[in-house]
């Protein structure tokens, strides 16, 4: 990490990072771009891990208008990244164009996500059960636990979620308890 990211995260309790900010990083927010413009405080391609930016230092990562981007292949390590950059009582919030909307297809956009695409990063959801195999959703061992906090399309295209990472102060994943089911 550089000596200018250092003093950036240094002071403050809990940082509110702006993903893929560009020229519009919202106030009170740290902007981390690949393209250097008036409001990005960190130039790095967010395509390339790890960031610098120090584990477990953001209470808020606000990532709008970006998914859409990040190649295919890397979106599980920036989930993973997203994940690691996130304290343990912190939020990442997500807005995407919805998959099959106008917005979403756009030529320079990867595929767009729905609200099954997030379920792949939370322990929460039940298995699918196909004959008599049951797959689960979550991507065990491959990417860390994220809880769904909202995952809903809006009015105007967009998807927005809201997820905060099953972790423990000291950057362990903490996993949720199983739940009670009734039966004895």
């Amino acid at each position: 990490m550089t000596r200018s990211n250092r003093k950036l995260f240094r002071d403050m309790a809990g940082v509110k990072l702006d993903v893929g900010c560009g020229t519009n990083k919202q106030p009170g927010y740290v902007g981390l771009d690949r393209v250097q413009t008036p409001g990005v405080d960190i130039v790095h391609d967010i395509q390339k891990f790890p960031w610098p930016v120090p584990s477990g230092s953001c209470s808020s990562i606000l990532m709008s208008r970006v998914w859409e981007y990040v190649e295919p292949k890397h979106r599980d390590r920036l989930m993973n990244e997203l994940w690691r950059v996130c304290r343990h009582d912190g939020q990442l919030l997500l807005a995407s164009p919805y998959a099959g909307t106008l917005l979403a297809n756009s030529g320079n956009h990867y595929s767009c996500p729905t609200e099954l695409t997030f379920l792949a990063y939370t322990p929460d959801w039940p298995t699918i059960t196909i004959g008599r195999q049951a797959y689960p959703l979550y991507l065990a061992g491959q990417v860390k636990p994220w809880k769904i906090v909202r995952n809903e399309p809006n009015f105007a295209g967009f998807i927005e979620v809201i997820l905060e990472p099953y972790k423990s102060k000291d950057n362990r994943v903490c996993l949720p308890k199983a739940r009670d089911s009734g039966k004895k």
